[in-house]
């Protein structure tokens, strides 16, 4: 990670997938002895990030941040194993800058509280090692020999708008007042429980102040007014912000969420070529115009030509002229672009096998024993390609995934100064097994009155669970929540059969009532390796394996070790999005879930300790 200034200073590491799932634009790294934050996209230098074709997710991205956005495009590449320290790709990759820019002397008899720019404090860098990069006290008073580390400060401020700043040492410890002339701040703490009560910020002048009187409540009171800053573009909003700042702890959890949009690259032909011409048709389609022999002699210099030189530049050129004779009757149905699982159900439904590099599908001859009654079929998905962009994020509360059929969810801050026109994303390959489930059977299932009066319990939980957060309340439906209790319920029995762990398995869920239904699911695991994964969860759904591993994940869901207190919770209590559910029996991995554990509830799938006669497999 570098800045692309002229003094530009590789500091870190990161993997492409890192840079949109945990450490994004807008998120706070924290390295070994540095505190930084990744910066906007104003920043990148996007020569050395390749353009990713995925038709339907920059369909998708445009509908949300505009149709300005012209590219999905990966993270900077650095060569690999890198020997010359000083060579010009030590300043290729992504910008990051200091973050917070307070600095803490971490001598225990200094302990003194400076901004990074005071002067106080000097930068070592390691060129051999940048991990080792940091900060020193270079003129320390606390005694001791050599220049001890500055670490960066323990707390920020931030809000629920995506703002972020450094937190008000000055304003906080003189309670709002006139700060002292020439004060020197340190930052102690007492005790050994790490506690903010046992933390305290002390003035020269003699004003002292525990950090506890920074959090919660009256915390906000204590805070001045949020400036409106994102550091990660050096813009204050224009008349500050409205919401509350908030002391938050440098590293929490809940200080950078990721709004994304995901989609599997899915077939538009039969042949391979047809496929590939169809995947890169916005960079093809201007060579369509063009004379076929200086098209052909154009097409080595295209970025998609590494995967379409296997083919020839006679053949390409041929399926470029049909693509484009195709398409001269008339544009595609756009409303297909923006729905993202429509086209991934067809394509997982659809009865021929598929053999193609980014997807490879076989359909199990039969379903298990024990299951034709409610399983309509299995389909082993031997290769797929997930493709994920980053859209914008929020900070404190994680955004609200709602689907993209119905709603545009909320990007949060933005990524650039002004409308991006690129986004940042990764692609991903491995494998997974897909099932759709009988459509009569749950149609009744649905229409069942102690179904519908589980639903009415659940739907008055959500109602008062989004007007709580001032969002508008659309509920998935009842089909949604059991197919997705029982996607929970596969991956935890998966996991301990399969050989990747619980939290490398992630779902998708095509869920839909109506005269275009969906009912199945998708558990899959995928790694960045051009080679994608290894076999171990797709081999889970041949007949003789998926039969007792399905039987045996609904029988280990009648029983929760929470029960009787998960089997008889009431989410209208306190507006809960989940039933009958909680970390011991349902709950999943953040990498796992697609909407954050909502929507959870045994009782819709199996009989539990409360007796319900509404679930699905009784």
């Amino acid at each position: 990670m570098t800045s692309p200034a002229p003094q530009a200073l590789r500091v870190g590491e990161l993997r492409p997938s890192q840079l949109l799932h945990t450490y994004g634009i807008g998120a706070v790294t924290d390295l070994p002895n540095l505190s930084t934050m990744v910066m906007g996209l104003d920043d990148w230098d996007p020569v050395r990030a390749r353009v990713l074709s995925e038709d339907r997710l920059l369909a998708a991205v445009r509908r949300r941040l505009g149709a300005q956005v012209a590219a999905l495009r990966t993270p900077p590449h650095l060569p690999e194993n890198p020997s010359d320290p000083y060579g010009d790709w030590t300043r290729t990759g992504v910008p990051v800058g200091l973050f917070p820019r307070w600095l803490r002397c971490s001598r225990e008899r200094c302990n003194q509280l400076a901004p990074a720019t005071s002067g106080l404090f000097q930068l070592r860098p390691n060129l051999h090692r940048p991990e080792k990069t940091k900060y020193v006290h270079s003129n320390c008073g606390g005694g001791g020999k050599g220049q001890p580390t500055a670490l960066p400060a323990r707390f920020l401020v931030a809000c629920q708008g995506g703002h972020m700043d450094d937190f008000p040492w000055v304003y906080f410890v003189h309670g709002g007042g006139a700060p002292c002339e020439g004060g020197t701040l340190t930052l102690t703490e007492s005790g050994t429980t790490g506690e903010a009560a046992n933390v305290f910020v002390r003035c020269t002048c003699g004003d002292v102040r525990s950090m506890a009187d920074a959090l919660g409540l009256a915390g906000e009171r204590n805070l001045p007014a949020c400036r409106g800053h994102h550091p990660h573009l050096g813009t204050f909003a224009l008349g500050g912000c409205p919401d509350h700042a908030r002391t938050m702890a440098l590293g929490a959890t809940n200080s950078w969420f990721a709004s994304q949009l995901r989609v599997f690259s899915i077939p538009r032909a039969e042949e391979p070529l047809t496929q590939a011409v169809r995947e890169h048709w916005p960079l093809l389609s201007p060579l369509a115009a063009v004379p076929a022999d200086a098209a052909k002699m154009l097409l080595p210099t295209q970025a998609c030509w590494p995967e379409l030189e296997q083919y020839g530049a006679d053949a390409v050129w041929t399926a470029i002229t049909k693509e484009a004779q195709t398409l001269s009757g008339g544009p595609e149905d756009e409303d297909d672009e923006f729905d993202l699982t429509t086209p991934e159900w067809k394509a997982f439904t659809q009865p021929r096998d598929q053999a193609l590099p980014d997807f490879t599908t076989i359909r199990e001859r039969r379903v298990p024993d024990g299951t034709a009654d409610w399983l309509d079929s299995v389909v082993l998905v031997h290769r797929l390609r997930e493709v994920s962009a980053l859209t914008g994020f929020t900070r404190i509360e994680a955004p609200e995934w709602l689907p993209e059929e119905e709603s545009q969810a909320r990007t949060g801050a933005p990524l650039s100064r002004g409308d991006a026109t690129w986004v940042p994303c990764a692609e991903l390959r491995g494998e997974g097994v897909f099932l759709a489930l009988n459509e009569q059977k749950l149609s009744d299932w649905e229409r069942q009155e102690s179904v519908l009066a589980r639903e009415r319990i659940l739907q008055a939980a959500h109602l008062d669970w989004c007007i709580a957060r001032r969002v508008e309340p659309r509920w998935p439906g009842i089909r949604y929540a059991l197919l997705h209790t029982l996607a929970h319920v596969l991956i935890r029995q998966f996991a301990l059969e399969c050989g990747y762990g619980a939290s490398g398995i992630a779902e998708r869920i095509y869920a839909r009532s109506g005269p275009d239904p969906m009912s199945g699911i998708l558990l899959y695991t995928a790694a960045p390796d051009s080679e994608g994964t290894l076999g171990g969860l797709v081999s889970l759904g041949r007949s003789e394996r998926l039969g007792p591993a399905v039987k045996q994940a609904l029988e280990e869901a009648r029983l929760c070790s929470s029960d009787p207190m998960c089997a008889e919770h009431d989410p209208r209590v306190h507006a809960r999005l989940h039933g009958a559910a909680c970390h011991a029996c349902l709950f999943a991995a953040e990498t796992s879930c697609e909407r954050g554990n909502h929507y959870l509830d045994r009782a819709l799938l199996v009989e539990t300790l409360t007796g319900n006669t509404c679930a699905f497999r009784p």
